[in-house]
Parts: C-alpha cells; structure tokens; sequence
C-alpha cells in the first residue's frame, strides 16, 4: 500500500514512522514537486494543484482537520485539484471536541460569571460586585449541530445552562432544542443571550454572522465564534459592539490569518482574541482515525467522515 503525504507544519517524519507502525506493510512517502508515482492514498493539507491533479486511481484522499473548505476552496480555483470520483473524507473527531468542549465552556462560563468585566475593573482600580446573570435568563445559541456543535452543546446542557442548536437539517441532541432551516433561524435566534459559531464553512454560510442577525439576539448578546472568520462580517460586528447590541466577543477565526497588526480587533476592549486553537489537529488520535478508514476502505466497508463536496461538508 502507497500513501503520499503532504502538510506544510505538520512533522513528516512523525506521520512517516506513525503510519507505518499503524499500518504494517505500507509505505508512507513525502510527496515533493515533480513525483507523479502512483500511490493508494493521499494525506494532504493545502496540497498543490500537480500532486492530486489527473490521479484517478486513488482510493482516497484524507483533508488533514475537521474542515474541509480550504481544500474545496483550492478545487472551486483550479478544476481537478481534486480528482473526481476519488473520495475525500475529513477528521471527524480525533480529540477535537474535547478541544472544542473545553474552549467553549471557558469561555461562556467568563460571560456569565461576568469575569470579563471584573478583569476590566481590575485595571482600573475598582472594587465593584456585579450582578449575576441567570441561568434562565442567559440562553445559549449554537449555530451547527455537527460533530463539534453537538459535543459543546452537550457539555453547556450539563452545566445546567438552557442550550438551542441550528443548522441546515434537524437534528435530535438530549436536552437541546432543534431548529432547522431558514424559517426556524429568526426563532432560535430570539432570546439568545450568547451565540456560539460552529458552522461548515460554505458559500451559504458565509457573512451569516452579520448586523442582521445580532439584532435578532437578546441586548447586550455575546458571540463566541470558532468555526472560520469568513462567517463574520467584522465591520458589523465593530459596530454591534459600538451600539451595545453585543455585549463582547470571542475570536478565535479572523478573514486574515494572522491578523493584520493593524486591525481594530487586537485594541478593542471587548474583544478577546486567539489564534486559531480552539481545536488542533492532534497526531497520534488523526493517524489513528486516517488507519481506521484506510482499513475500512479496503476491506469494501464504508468509512466515516466522506465529505458531500456539494454542500461542502
């Protein structure tokens, strides 16, 4: 078996020896420029347009992370990046939603214990006790009920916290309220005190997160965005913060990554930032799952994670 592997940070040599020793037998080469040897599978990230272009014969091509719109992105650019008729599948969750669930969870408990304003009053020199919110009065939005929008909002259910999720199609989550498509968004939109962003990044879904939408929200909502900056119209929400129709936010996905130095996002005062880890790919869980498809493929079982690249996800 003959495995090509390209990613521009990720340790090579860490997927070359882990690889192997998951499958025994196979081969794992680092594709460079100008190697057009046949291969079985390729691992990629980012990959250039020669190495996939034109390999039909592939039985598989594995996007290194849970999203798949960059690669997509590269295909809608360049035709035949990726060959057709070969699957691509995604990493559905190789220690991502732990990730994910932890983030999430930290940062709404800092809202709604209001640790955000006390670290304000910190800087200036004020002692001032503020009053809490309520749990039944600070409901939680999850936009996606995906892999990950499903882990976090089962995690905010424990905690006690009034969870709704929306996404494309209906979805069935203990505990959570479902809504589905785009008559039911104003209506799990109304009363959100806190906004989650987990969506598939797709051309539908771009810009979603925008002035219209915050005006649906509770006053003074806060957002929490984790899935892609292309979902946030930033200038809205600079000017959400400035009216007070959100309250403060968190970023963890801009348009521009890094962040130009110059964006008014690093000097906002309710703006909190980080540089895309929310959930990182983790090697040793993602070679694990990338040898259970390798196997289930070829012994003619379905794998998980096969991307539907229509609607891009």
């Amino acid at each position: 078996m003959n495995i090509m592997f390209y990613h521009p940070t990720f340790n090579a040599q860490q997927w070359q020896a882990g690889m192997q020793q998951r499958l025994p037998g196979s081969t794992l080469r680092i594709w460079q420029p100008g190697d057009d040897r046949p291969a079985d599978y390729a691992l990629v990230w980012l990959p250039p347009y020669e190495m996939l272009a034109g390999r039909h014969q592939l039985k598989g091509v594995f996007a290194l992370g849970a999203g798949v719109d960059a690669i997509l992105q590269q295909e809608r650019q360049h035709p035949g990046t990726l060959p057709s008729g070969v699957p691509l599948l995604r990493l559905e969750d190789t220690g991502m939603a732990q990730q994910m669930q932890e983030y999430a969870l930290s940062y709404v408990l800092r809202y709604f214990r209001r640790f955000d304003e006390y670290q304000q009053q910190q800087r200036q020199g004020l002692w001032q006790p503020l009053e809490p919110h309520q749990l039944q009065d600070f409901t939680i939005g999850i936009l996606g009920a995906g892999v990950l929008g499903k882990a976090v909002a089962q995690k905010l259910v424990d905690f006690g916290f009034n969870v709704r999720c929306w996404s494309r199609s209906a979805k069935q989550i203990d505990g959570v309220s479902s809504f589905a498509g785009e008559a039911q968004r104003p209506a799990f939109l109304d009363g959100v005190k806190l906004l989650i962003n987990l969506l598939p990044n797709t051309p539908e879904t771009q810009g979603i997160l925008n002035g219209e939408m915050f005006t649906h929200l509770a006053p003074q909502a806060y957002l929490i965005n984790l899935a892609r900056g292309a979902h946030l119209v930033e200038d809205d929400l600079l000017a959400a913060l400035e009216q007070g129709q959100i309250k403060a936010a968190t970023l963890d996905v801009f348009v521009q990554e890094p962040l130009p130095s110059a964006h008014a996002f690093w000097r906002h005062p309710a703006v909190t930032m980080t540089p895309h880890i929310a959930a990182i790919t983790l090697p040793e869980q993602a070679m694990d799952r990338v040898a259970q498809n390798i196997l289930a493929l070829e012994a003619g079982e379905a794998p998980t994670g096969i991307v539907d690249i229509h609607r891009g996800y």
